[in-house]
């Protein structure tokens, strides 16, 4: 077991512990070969005696150990001690990105984008050496106190020689993909995944799912749709929205892929927040991916196929139309075209109860025509003649005039000119009709013959059944639909989720036409939770989670800060009675006049009070604090930052310094022989500038050691000896007589030390 004071390794002296996971504890320690400070990492003990536990915690190290980056924790050494498994890590002096979180409620975008880019960095650091994190969530990145943001906790990282890994490890569950949580595929973009739940959070201080089981906020990773951060802060931009949605796309292949295009997106969204310039790709690139889909994500990609085959279909349609209505380019073709496209070349409207082919008048007797005998001079009809008796498209037979020149038609020698330029008018009636209506056809299809169709555009209503009614709503009104509500009891459908829709999902409605939702409410009523006080955000986002749709009104109040709940209708506890419409009213600040905040720091207590009743503000609360900047007694930090714009009649906190924090320091010194000493018993002290003593110890041996830790708010010490030295005094003998001799004298030989 782990003490404090305790040496591991030989070397690590344990100082202090500093954090504690599932299955490690973290200790601020010391590296008395390298005197400086480190965090070792040390497996629990009910778990070191587990060989499963044991490789994984070494894993950790061995996937750690050869990353080098600014961003990611160094690991300095891995070991084991009498039991104890440990880790030797770099010191980051801060605090987590979750306890950052924790205490501003939700980031701004600035904080978003400078700290999501070094996260990402440092994964990409990690994926170019073929290492997956796997774990990416607030609680891994550590912001020291300078600002510089770092990734740990490789615990279940993994290197691969491959593109993806396969296990069944599952990372904390609110961040976890689809695909780890479905023990399938994890690979780079598993942590793209993981990284725009992280960013989730950040802007809006909450995560997406949530539910009683880590099993149900799994299924709610593989079946749910990611909700928009903007159903719970309206003002996050566009660009910032999109790349947390394009990162959390349930099919990897939809997500970023890889984290070089994650840190580009960031970068133009700082420069460029409400430009939307992230593209989303809606369809999978990558076949092994889809076998793993989830059950949704298949049939969404079945519909789409199906879609593309009735599209394939039409325009297979289309064309053979066109086909059929073109022109023939030459009557008068030779036998090669023909054989290519012997129908079209051979067109030439003519009755079918038309025995004649020419004029009757003349010589009706020899315009009587019989049909043609096999047997005489008209052998077998030719492939040109079969082809003649295809019929176009309106069921009027064709007679191919390209006839070989060995089977002449009888009545060659004796056909009549007029009955030819008859016969001509008529092909040329027959075409020009056609490509009227080729022409109409194409219209058509371009749309310059259908201008009052193009006026209502018509979409497909979504399918929104079993989503929760406020986020359904807002998809609903995505497709500019008009969203009605209504209440009814559901034995399938839990509260405040969508039972059905009116006119149901799949049917082709015009765009903007009313949506009425079914939403199945709770048998016995339910209250109305009470918001009042709360910011805007948090009350937002605590009544759509309770499936009430918000409507927001703005009021001056000179008792509730700008930006909190003033009031609500209806009121909180009461009984909702079926309705899930809910007013809030929000403060819009004060009506009275406002004035600058003056700089208050380095000034006194009685200073600082002057200055701000001089400007219409009183001070209420006096706090004090460590400040390594000022000195004590003088104002270190006021509630209001110097310059800022604020209301007369505003409270203001002071903060009063109380000179540097008190630390821990060490002393490891070795004390060298005075000056004089010549042997014999001597006395060793190390005290305070105040006399207190730290250190107190005879020896007869130079150099002698002094190694004390855990020394309390003293940087500085002094070491005091006290010896006896030899020295030649003046004395009078017996006899009178003034003679020299060596007599002993105590010494005392004092010199400042600087403690660590």
């Amino acid at each position: 077991m782990v003490k404090i004071g305790m040496v591991i390794g030989g070397r690590y002296e344990i100082q202090q512990l500093i954090g504690t996971g599932g299955m490690s504890d973290v200790y601020r320690a010391k590296d008395n070969k390298l005197n400086r400070n480190v965090a070792v990492k040390v497996l629990k003990q009910e778990f070191s005696e587990n060989r499963d536990f044991v490789a994984k915690f070494r894993r950790e190290a061995e996937a750690a150990a050869n990353l080098m980056h600014p961003n990611i924790v160094t690991v300095y050494d891995v070991g084991e001690d009498s039991g104890i498994s440990y880790i030797v890590m770099e010191l980051v002096d801060g605090y987590t990105l979750k306890q950052y979180i924790e205490k501003k409620s939700r980031l701004s975008i600035t904080e978003c984008i400078s700290i999501a880019i070094p996260i990402a960095s440092g994964i990409q650091a990690a994926h170019n050496n073929g290492i997956i994190h796997r774990d990416i969530k607030p609680q891994n990145v550590i912001i020291s106190k300078e600002g510089n943001v770092k990734v740990t906790d490789f615990g279940i990282a993994k290197t691969t020689t491959s593109n993806t890994i396969s296990s069944n490890v599952m990372g904390s569950v609110h961040y976890t993909s689809p695909e780890q949580a479905r023990g399938g595929f994890s690979d780079e973009k598993s942590d793209i995944y993981s990284l725009g739940i992280t960013l989730f959070e950040m802007v809006t201080g909450r995560v997406p799912f949530n539910g009683d089981t880590t099993v149900a906020i799994a299924i709610k990773h593989i079946q749910e749709d990611m909700p928009s951060p903007r159903n719970f802060v309206e003002d996050i931009p566009v660009s910032i929205e999109q790349i947390i949605l394009k990162c959390t796309q349930k099919s990897p292949d939809r997500r970023y892929q890889n984290m070089g295009e994650v840190i580009e997106d960031l970068k133009k969204a700082y420069i460029s927040p409400d430009e939307n310039f992230v593209k989303i790709d809606t369809y999978e690139k990558n076949s092994v991916t889809i076998t793993n889909m989830d059950p949704i994500y298949r049939r969404e990609r079945k519909e789409n196929q199906e879609s593309e085959k009735r599209a394939d279909k039409e325009k297979v349609r289309i064309n053979k139309n066109r086909s059929d209505l073109e022109l023939p380019r030459n009557v008068k073709n030779s036998e090669d075209s023909e054989k290519q496209n012997p129908v079209r070349d051979n067109r030439k409207p003519v009755s079918r109860n038309d025995k004649n082919q020419g004029p009757v008048k003349k010589n009706p007797s020899k315009n009587q025509v019989q049909k043609p005998n096999p047997n005489k001079t008209q052998g077998p009809k030719n492939q040109n003649q079969q082809k003649a008796q295809v019929s176009n498209k309106n069921n009027v037979p064709v007679k191919n005039y390209n006839q070989n020149k060995k089977s002449p038609a009888p009545n060659k020698k004796k056909s009549n000119p007029n009955a030819d330029r008859i016969k001509t008018v008529v092909i040329c009636a027959f075409a020009v009709a056609i490509g009227i209506l080729v022409l109409i056809l194409l219209g058509n299809a371009l749309g310059i013959f259908s201008e009052k169709e193009d006026k209502k555009q018509f979409v497909t209503i979504p399918t929104v059944s079993r989503m929760v009614s406020s986020e359904a709503r807002k998809y609903l009104e995505n497709y500019n639909f008009e969203v009605e509500e209504e209440y009814e009891l559901s034995d399938d459908v839990a509260p405040n989720r969508v039972i059905r829709t009116e006119p149901s999902a799949g049917n082709n409605v015009e765009k903007g036409s009313k949506v009425i939702m079914y939403i199945s409410m709770e048998k016995d009523g339910s209250l109305v939770p009470d918001v009042t006080g709360m910011s805007e955000a948090e009350a937002t986002a605590r009544m759509e989670n309770e499936g009430y749709h918000v409507e927001k009104v703005l009021e001056k109040s000179e008792t509730v800060p700008k930006g909190n709940v003033i009031s609500q209708t209806p009121e909180g506890g009461t009984s909702a009675n079926g309705s899930k419409n809910v007013t809030l009213v929000i403060s819009d600040g004060s009506a009275k006049e406002k004035t600058k905040m003056p700089d208050l720091i380095g000034k006194t207590e009685e200073e600082a009070r002057s200055l701000v009743a001089s400007v219409g503000m009183t001070v209420t609360g006096v706090m004090e604090v460590y400040s390594d900047t000022v000195e004590v007694g003088l104002v270190c930090g006021q509630s209001y930052t110097a310059g800022s714009v604020v209301k007369e009649g505003s409270e203001v906190t002071l903060k009063l310094s109380l000179g540097p924090e008190p630390r821990y320091y060490s002393c490891n010194i070795l004390v060298q022989a005075p000056e004089g000493y010549s042997g014999g018993t001597a006395s060793i002290v190390l005290k305070t500038a105040d006399g207190t003593e730290l250190f107190n110890e005879i020896t007869s041996v130079f150099p002698f050691n002094i190694n004390l830790s855990q020394i309390y708010a003293v940087s500085k010490g002094i070491v005091e000896i006290r010896y006896t030295i030899m020295v030649e005094e003046q004395v009078v003998d017996e006899n009178g007589n003034v003679i020299s001799q060596m007599v002993p004298k105590e010494n005392t030989f004092s010199y400042e030390v600087e403690f660590q």
